[in-house]
């Protein structure tokens, strides 16, 4: 696990130095601090000459000794930096040795060269892992880089008509003294939506993400974005349930498998939730000594789930390792704001750099439950997608009624977490045809709060701009599914990469941890994506196959106890130890005076908060993160090397 950096550059734009280099290298150190190196190469066009830069900064978790990046062929006419692990490397390895092809190391990313050498761009389909790359081909004076099916590994890019730039993080790109810092009010008003920035877009103008499953392809000053991959959720015949058990618990296992080779220590991220307790499980199992496992609670009860993660350790004797945190969230947000280059308001983001940051003391590879709410449909969101399926069939009055004229005379619950909350955002969106009643449950701005907080500027600006086309677009990819099949499809290809993946790969990363995510092996996403709904949710059972095939391997208590979710008490904590700083940054004179905002609005929605009459609390920090990002890579006269104290 890495990060990766770098720059091609035609005539003029060919005009930087090593230095240059080591700027982009330097921001990114915390992936990879293991090693470091970089490499200048010159070449020819017919619009003058140019320069290739490339930057690497290692964490060794394979071959230790060798795996030194750039790394080259034989004849150093193709280059590589990489980030990443690919899991199927050996017998990849042994075909390309069986064809004459001859390795210096025994790590998996000279295996990516000599495969590239053998099929060019086809190689991605080969490649079982996680994985972003960039590879110079002097053959054809072509830069090659491409990130893995799901979005695992991140890669963001600048493409010019004479330079093209890319990192695995924005703030290496922002190196280039050149590169202009603008504000991309588009991505902006995303983001207030769906509390993360959806790729390709980045809240820097011009700057652009690398969707998953896609590689880029810079030759000759032009740009060009292919899709290799995407989650191949069909229509397949149905087959008899043990037949699905038995696939899965033998994909699993192949799938933890994998992911516990290494030559460093190894642990696991614990929630004491049934999808990180199945990937303990399944490594106890494999494992020749305990498992070191690792937990995060809180101080509140309702966000605590340290006695069903100590359950879990007790029940695999597992090596246990746990972590409380206290509403001293201020210690960490600067850092936070630095690591995740953009504005991001998912605030589990807190408790997950503190688990990564516990767990490195320790190992430095963690395994995760991640995307086994997607795959199983185990979000509450999912449950009420059905309920919605239901509801449409109902007669117009009925409908009419349950959704909004009872619920919508409800007094509004100022506890996140209460039913009668939960309730009146349910049944509020009912009326609404069902890809917008989603959006409207995942948003955290709706379109009516959006229209309320932006400035005339901002609303003329966004006039027409829909946030609910991002997911529609998913949604035609898969029209013969049923919708709950199409709306895990959705968060596939949305929530997963830009929010859960993103927010894993940056708090581990920045603590230079590796995080492998059985769930998201690609055989195991293939068998996800044939699955018939039925299997995932039974009524509104849900997680229907994943008890079927793990429940006796599990305590019971987990088994049963319904989806808590990795949340944190910022609504409490805006009230609290977290007030005056919340009024410190939200309501100071530079930031009501940004012209993105009504500062009315805003005045409004932090008293009201305070005082009780309303919880915004996810609101606000959404606001607070984009007002904190935009001190740092906004205002600011140069670009940050490192976090504000």
């Amino acid at each position: 696990m890495c990060g990766i950096c770098g720059m091609v550059g035609i005539g003029a734009a060919a005009g930087f130095d090593e230095s240059q280099v080591e700027r982009m290298r330097c921001v990114l150190s915390h992936r990879g601090p293991d090693d470091a190196g970089r490499k200048l190469l010159p070449f020819s066009t017919p619009a003058g000459p140019g320069k290739v830069g490339l930057g690497h900064c290692r964490l060794s978790i394979i071959d230790l000794a060798g795996g030194h990046q750039p790394l080259a062929n034989e004849d150093e006419t193709v280059w590589i930096v990489f980030n990443g692990e690919i899991y199927n490397f050996p017998e990849l390895r042994d075909r390309l040795l069986a064809r004459g092809h001859r390795f210096r190391t025994h790590c998996d990313t000279e295996t990516i060269l000599h495969l590239y050498e053998e099929r060019d761009v086809e190689c991605l389909r080969e490649l079982r892992g996680m994985f972003a790359f960039a590879i110079w081909d002097a053959r054809k004076n072509r830069l090659f880089a491409a990130r893995d099916r799901v979005g695992k590994k991140p890669l963001v890019y600048r493409a010019e008509r004479e330079r093209i730039l890319f990192g695995s993080e924005i703030k290496s790109i922002l190196q280039a003294p050149d590169v202009p810092r603008e504000v991309c009010t588009e991505a902006l008003h995303h983001y207030l939506t769906y509390g993360y920035v959806p790729h390709p877009l980045t809240m820097f103008k011009g700057i652009s993400k690398l969707p998953p499953g896609h590689f880029l392809l810079w030759q000759d000053g032009k740009a060009q974005v292919q899709e290799y991959w995407r989650p191949p959720f069909v229509a397949a015949p149905e087959r008899p349930e043990r037949e699905y058990v038995e696939e899965l618990r033998a994909l699993m296992e192949e799938s933890v498998r994998l992911r516990l080779i290494s030559d460093v220590p190894l642990g696991a991220f614990l929630s004491g939730g049934m999808d990180s307790s199945i990937v303990v499980g399944l490594m106890a199992k494999l494992s020749n000594a305990p498992v070191k496992t690792f937990s995060i609670g809180f101080e509140e009860k309702r966000y605590d789930e340290l006695e069903y993660a100590r359950l879990a350790a007790r029940h695999f004797k597992t090596d246990h390792h746990e972590f409380i945190v206290r509403p001293n969230a201020v210690e960490i947000i600067a850092k936070l704001v630095w690591h995740y280059d953009e504005p991001f308001a998912d605030s589990s983001a807190i408790p997950t750099y503190y688990v990564s940051q516990v767990t490195r003391q320790h190992v430095k590879v963690a395994l995760t439950g991640d995307a086994g709410d997607e795959g199983f449909a185990g979000y509450p969101r999912y449950r009420a997608a059905k309920l919605g399926q239901w509801f449409d069939r109902l007669p117009g009055p009925a409908r009419r009624m349950l959704g909004g004229r009872f619920w919508g005379s409800m007094p509004v619950s100022v506890e996140h977490r209460s039913f009668r909350r939960r309730a009146r955002r349910l049944f509020e969106a009912l009326n609404m045809p069902p890809r917008e009643r989603y959006v409207r449950w995942c948003s955290i701005f709706d379109d009516a709060r959006k229209q309320a907080l932006y400035s005339d500027e901002m609303r003329a600006a966004m006039a027409g701009s829909l946030s609910s086309a991002i997911f529609d677009a998913e949604y035609e990819k898969v029209p013969g599914l049923d919708f709950l099949a199409q709306t895990t499809f959705v968060d596939f290809m949305r929530y997963m990469p830009d929010d859960l993946l993103a927010k894993v790969d940056i708090a581990s990363m920045a603590h230079g941890l590796e995080c492998r995510a059985p769930f998201l092996d690609q055989k195991v996403m293939e068998f996800v994506g044939a699955l018939p709904t039925r299997m995932k949710m039974r009524g509104f059972a849900q997680k229907y196959l994943l008890k079927r095939a793990f429940g006796e391997m599990l305590p019971q208590e987990i088994v049963r106890r319904p989806k808590m979710g990795f949340g944190v008490p910022i609504a409490d904590w805006f009230r609290g130890e977290l007030r005056d700083y919340l009024r410190s940054v939200l309501l100071a004179p530079e930031a009501l005076g940004r012209g993105y905002f009504r500062p009315e609005t805003v005045t409004a929605l932090v008293e009201e908060h305070v005082a009780k009459r309303a919880d915004h609390g996810y609101r606000l920090w959404s606001l607070l993160m984009f007002e904190l990002w935009h001190r740092a890579f906004i205002d600011c006269a140069t670009p940050p090397t490192g976090p504000a104290s």
